[in-house]
C-alpha cells in the first residue's frame, strides 16, 4: 500500500506569501497531515504563521499540527502536535491535554529504544528521520523496522528524497519538506511524489 503523504513546512518561511503557495500546492494530492515547522520563528511570529496555516491545511482536508506547543495547538484549533522536544515527558503531557481527540506525534527518534519508549504512550505515529536539513542515514532502517513490528503508524521523513525513487520501508506515511520547497515548482514537485508512491 502507497504510504500517505506528510507535508512539512519549509523553515521560516514569508509569514506574508507563504499561505497563498501552500494553498497552490494543496490543490494537487492529497496531503494526509501538514506539520508547521517552528524553525527559529520567535513565539508570536510562530503563533501567527501557524494560525494562518491551520486555516489552510484544514479547507484542504489536511489534519495541522504545530511543533511543540500544546498550548498552540489548543489556541489556533490545531488538531494537534508534534513533539520533537523534552522526550517522554513532553509526550505524556501532550497526551493528557490532547487525547482521545487530538493527534499527538512523537519525532526526534535516535535509536529503536526511543521508538519502544514513544510507542508505549498513546501516541498516533512515530517520526523517523529530521524535518529537513540533512537526511539521517538511519532512519530509513528505522522506519522499516518499525513499520514491519509495530501497530503504531510510521512516518519516514528523508528532505533529499527524490520522486523518482518510490519509498521502500514500508512506512505508512511519507513525509516530505526540502525536497518539494526547494524546486522550482513545488506543486509539481509534489505531485511527483504522489504518483510515483502510487505506481
Amino acid at each position: 500500500m502507497a504510504p500517505q503523504l506528510y507535508l512539512i513546512t519549509p523553515p521560516d518561511p514569508d509569514a506574508a506569501d507563504f499561505p497563498r503557495r501552500l494553498m497552490a500546492v494543496l490543490t494537487g494530492p492529497e496531503i494526509a497531515a501538514l506539520l508547521v515547522r517552528r524553525g527559529s520563528l520567535a513565539d508570536a511570529a510562530y503563533a501567527e504563521l501557524a494560525k494562518r496555516l491551520v486555516q489552510v491545511g484544514q479547507a484542504a482536508g489536511a489534519a495541522v499540527l504545530v511543533e511543540d506547543d500544546v498550548a498552540l495547538a489548543q489556541s489556533v484549533g490545531a488538531d494537534g502536535v508534534h513533539v520533537t522536544e523534552g522526550g517522554i515527558k513532553a509526550i505524556r503531557a501532550a497526551v493528557a491535554a490532547l487525547k482521545p481527540d487530538g493527534i499527538v506525534g512523537a519525532g526526534n527518534v535516535r535509536s529503536r529504544h526511543d521508538a519502544m519508549s514513544f510507542g508505549e504512550l498513546d501516541i498516533d505515529y512515530v517520526f523517523f528521520g529530521p524535518l529537513g536539513g540533512t537526511p539521517d542515514p538511519e532512519a530509513a532502517e528505522l522506519a522499516q523496522w518499525w513499520a514491519e513490528t509495530f501497530e503504531v503508524p510510521a512516518v519516514h521523513s528523508n528532505p533529499a528524497a527524490d520522486a523518482q525513487n518510490p519509498d521502500l520501508t514500508g512506512a505508512e506515511f511519507l513525509a516530505l519538506s526540502d525536497c518539494v520547497w526547494a524546486t522550482k515548482d513545488p506543486t509539481a514537485s509534489l505531485a511527483a511524489f504522489a504518483a510515483k508512491e502510487k505506481a
